[in-house]
């Protein structure tokens, strides 16, 4: 029988609009369904969105009335959270909408390993959620709430040490965490390392004054101006969560972020060759490197939640899995958590850097020639489009992981609806930008028909 489809939750938690989508009475519910099925001691953190006081109290409110200890821990990274969680909590959640602009909210709920619910358990919980089967107790049994924001140091610790033999010998870096709750760790994380450390858009502010809660090359202008203007290394951003990081190297320039996914997998690989788990909407540099080093590859649907999950089976299985991720830049690497996390990805763009001994700027151009466009494509019918791309490109390799990913020597598509937009998604690569484009009107002119 098919597993039934998730309504309210998309590919990374459930978002909309405050006020319209999200409010704090469903965020209540969503804390209700969750200590329903998670009994327990429940961590709970928040970005620095306006609404996010609201809603982290909602979620807490909902937990302690069904008897579960909830403790919060303040504004911090999606990863933060998650790492703590791991270490210390049953389960959690976090109030943030992720790259969104900000008036919208929402919510991720965090497993007790650390890794952002599946797909089945999330169905469970908007099951529950949806009939109010709630487990409340009684007077005598309420949870227990407690604060501890002073937590985010043991995740800042773990995620500086982790590259134990890299000292940054004083490497000049600039970070730009959007206003978001990086604002607090990756500096923190960059210092200890040994960087000197600029920042831009580093006090936390919900409004996100300086630039939008995606990093996007126009809105990163301002950093790559100080980059240059300072002679450091790199610059990294945030997204409004913090679980990614994307760069502009030491001219300023925007790194790509399949080019950011292959330079640390080359890093990572060509120390110790193994299995790369990544998505069907990754650049075919992930292949390319990992026929050079050595290692392999392994395609998932998009998302963070099912590369972790991937990326532990397969460990569990006996296989060498050496890192993760996606090409937005989302890294995971599995020594440190099975999530992505966008201080540890500043951190090994650090190491990777004082390991070469090159530029930024001189290692991208050592990467294999590519191109990738990204369009949207708006639709009230992705289904029948699917169906349409299915069957006007059949004779050519076909990847039905995840949309429809269409396969052809040196170039490759894929179609798929956003989990997160009302839009469906296409990428495009090839080799060159003039073989990209004149694939991507053939199948724009194909499914358009």
């Amino acid at each position: 029988m098919e597993m039934p489809k998730k309504q309210l939750f998309g590919t990374n938690g459930v978002r909309g609009v405050i006020g319209e989508q999200m409010n704090p009475e469903l965020v209540m519910k969503i804390g209700m369904a969750l200590g329903s099925m998670r009994k327990g001691r429940i961590g709970i953190g928040r970005d620095t969105r306006t609404s996010g006081p609201a809603l982290s109290r909602a979620v807490i409110a909902g937990l302690l009335a069904t008897g579960c200890d909830v403790v919060d821990l303040g504004v911090l990274p999606t990863p933060a959270v998650q790492y703590l969680v791991r270490e210390h909590f049953d389960a959690g959640a976090v109030i943030t909408a992720s790259h969104n602009p900000p008036e919208y909210n929402g919510v991720k709920i965090i497993e007790g390993d650390g890794t952002e619910m599946d797909d089945a358990e999330t169905i469970r919980l908007e099951q529950r959620l949806f009939a109010e089967e709630f487990t409340l107790a009684e007077w005598e049994e309420m949870g227990i709430l407690s604060a501890a924001p002073e937590m985010i140091y043991e995740y800042i610790n773990a995620v500086a040490g982790y590259w134990n033999n890299c000292d940054a010998d004083g490497m000049t870096v600039v970070a730009d965490p959007g206003s978001g709750p990086a604002c607090e760790s990756t500096p923190k994380v960059l210092t200890q390392m040994g960087c000197h450390v600029f920042t831009i858009n580093g006090m936390m502010d919900g409004t996100f004054p300086g630039r939008m809660p995606e990093p996007s090359p126009e809105g990163l202008q301002p950093l790559a101006e100080l980059v240059r203007e300072t002679g450091a290394a790199f610059g990294v951003a945030h997204d409004g969560d913090a679980d990614r990081a994307v760069f502009v190297d030491e001219t300023g320039h925007y790194l790509e972020e399949n080019e950011q996914f292959a330079l640390v997998e080359r890093f990572i690989c060509s120390e110790t060759p193994g299995m790369v788990v990544t998505p069907v909407s990754t650049s075919f540099l992930a292949e390319k490197i990992a026929e050079e080093t050595g290692s392999t590859v392994e395609y998932t649907r998009v998302g963070s939640i099912s590369v972790a999950r991937r990326m532990m089976a397969l460990a569990a299985e006996g296989e060498t899995v050496v890192y993760g991720g996606e090409g937005n830049g989302g890294l995971i690497l599995p020594g440190h958590q099975h999530c992505r996390d966008g201080a540890m990805t500043a951190a090994t763009m650090v190491a990777l850097l004082k390991s070469s001994g090159k530029t930024l700027s001189e290692l991208r151009s050592t990467l294999p020639p590519h191109a990738m466009l990204k369009d949207k494509i708006y639709t009230d019918s992705p289904n029948e489009l699917l169906e349409t791309a299915k069957n006007a490109f059949s004779g050519d390799t076909l990847d039905l992981t995840d949309g429809v990913r269409i396969n052809r020597k040196g170039m490759w598509a894929l179609l798929r609806p956003s989990g997160t937009e009302p839009f469906m998604r296409l990428y495009v690569e090839a080799e060159t930008e003039d073989e990209a484009q004149a694939f991507r009107d053939e199948i724009t002119k194909t499914i358009s028909l």
